[in-house]
């Protein structure tokens, strides 16, 4: 290869990310056969596992997919796992991967109908803090019923549109949602500051939203996927479940709730930034520029998606089919109802997912990694090896350092399946069992809001087309989660140490 066309080979390799980024990725990918050749397999999976989480936490820098995927394929082609287990670990979590391919593109086409509401509670309500209340409250009521990632996607899709809004209008119509930072140079300098601000208010209200999906999604059977997962181990209906739960959920849904409402008023950690007076003079015209212009053809489009809205909103909560067929109904109804039947028309709702989705699919490749390898078996030995007193409160915290670094679902997995084997081996009596089951659970879902590795929610957050336009970096995310993480974290803990004795 000639001096040229190596320096084309450099400039192609992982497209505009930064010299030194592209060069820490090959520096992992040589690395990593050198530990596997040493015979050190446990030591390449847990280096595995941190340089993925460094693809994360560079995300924009350069998007997960294709640096994570290359670490991805080296650990099958090194040995580290196989594609039987991926395939396996795939297809285990497919309704995950139904749901983001279609649901999130159901909530695509009500995003007239988000954008209209929420832009009515937006400018009736002046309070920074009760509007942030409201958006944990409601994220949380719905993750309880829904599922995260669909509520996830609305306030998302909610976001996108108030940022569109007023940065097409502040900028002369220059606005493009993708991870180019490059339409911020026709942004008049006298607009910044409000920008800066606008985008520190949306950040922080992504933020209670996103931490409002874990409220409600430790709650009940539906809320996520391991609380189903372990109700089915347990034989625990939806009611005895949300029974078992409550004495860890209540007081940590108050004290998060609680802390919402705090940081807003003292401004720590990134909050309480008030919506801009221009801002909401732009929304406000807006709003009612969009009243005066509708006509019956967009009225009709409203009542429809409030009608798909309903609809959703029913089938969810009684189940009526998988989540992402439930998605697929919504793109269907929606689309053959207001006449949006051209491919291309379609095409443009599946652009925000299907990246994701791919990410996923790569996530679960190193998560294949962390089963093969064992990588977390220490821990659970050295759990199980303690006094039964002291078991549940380290299994809380067991669990949720697992889930902060890895898949909140599969070490709720591997615990519930450790545990319930420890059951019928004769080791533990049913009553322990359940307080263990409690423990895993809250321990998956609560301490996982560290960072964005722990919840598929708060890594959809951090890889949408939002994340770079309101500057939610990594880093970012997990000191706003920060305060959260220590105040429901402890909360989870004392409650499992002492409530449920």
């Amino acid at each position: 290869m000639t001096a040229h066309s190596s320096k084309a080979f450099w400039t192609n390799f992982l497209g505009n990310a930064p010299d030194w980024y592209k060069t820490t990725i090959l520096v992992f990918l040589v690395f990593n056969p050198l530990i596997v050749l040493s015979g050190h397999l446990f030591l390449a999976g847990w280096c595995l596992v941190i340089e993925f989480i460094f693809t994360l936490a560079m995300a924009l820098k350069c998007y997960p997919l294709q640096p994570g995927g290359l670490l991805a394929v080296e650990a099958v082609v090194l040995g580290l796992t196989s594609t039987d287990t991926v395939r396996d670990e795939v297809f285990s979590n497919f309704p995950v991967i139904l749901l983001l391919m279609f649901m999130v593109a159901g909530i695509y086409f009500m995003k007239e109908l988000l954008l209209y509401t929420f832009t009515k509670i937006l400018l009736g309500i002046r309070s920074k803090a009760l509007i942030s209340l409201l958006f944990s409250f409601v994220a949380a009521l719905l993750s309880a019923f829904l599922d995260a990632l669909t509520v996830t996607a609305v306030i998302i899709s909610v976001a996108i549109g108030f940022y569109a809004v007023y940065h097409k209008v502040a900028s002369g119509g220059h606005f493009h949602s993708d991870h180019d930072h490059s339409h911020d140079e026709h942004f008049p300098d006298l607009h910044r500051s409000d920008l800066d601000n606008f985008r520190a208010f949306l950040r922080s209200l992504l933020m209670h939203g996103a931490v409002g999906t874990a409220l409600g999604g430790v709650c009940t059977t539906v809320g996520e996927p391991q609380n189903l997962l372990i109700a089915g181990k347990m034989g625990w209906n939806f009611v005895e479940f949300l029974y078992h739960m409550a004495p860890v959920t209540a007081p940590v849904f108050i004290v998060g709730l609680t802390s919402c409402v705090l940081l807003e008023k003292l401004k720590w950690f990134g909050y309480g930034t008030l919506l801009p007076a221009p801002v909401r003079q732009i929304l406000t015209e807006y709003d009612a520029a969009e009243t005066e212009q509708r006509d019956a053809s967009d009225r009709a489009r409203l009542v429809v998606q409030a009608l798909a809205a309903l609809l959703l909103i029913a089938a969810l909560a009684m189940h009526w089919a998988e989540v992402g067929l439930i998605g697929l109904t919504i793109i269907v109804v929606q689309t053959a109802l207001n006449g949006i039947v051209e491919e291309h028309r379609l095409g443009h709702a599946f652009e925000e997912a299907l990246p994701f989705t791919s990410l996923l699919v790569v996530f679960f490749g190193i998560v294949a990694v962390i089963h093969d390898q064992h990588l977390f078996t220490p821990a659970i030995d050295y759990v199980l090896s303690l006094d039964e007193s002291v078991q549940p409160g380290m299994f809380y915290i067991a669990n949720g350092l697992l889930s902060a670094i890895s898949d909140n679902v599969f070490v709720a997995t591997v615990y519930i399946n450790e545990i319930i084997q420890a059951h019928q081996n004769g080791t533990i009596s049913r009553d322990h069992l359940e307080l263990l089951a409690i423990a895993v659970n809250t321990g998956t879902n609560i301490p996982s809001i560290a960072t964005p590795n722990g919840q598929a929610a708060f890594l959809f957050l951090l890889t949408s087309s939002i994340a770079p336009l309101v500057r939610l970096s990594y880093g970012r995310m997990v000191y706003m989660a920060l305060p959260y993480t220590i105040v429901m974290g402890i909360t989870g803990f004392l409650a499992v140490n002492y409530l449920l004795s």
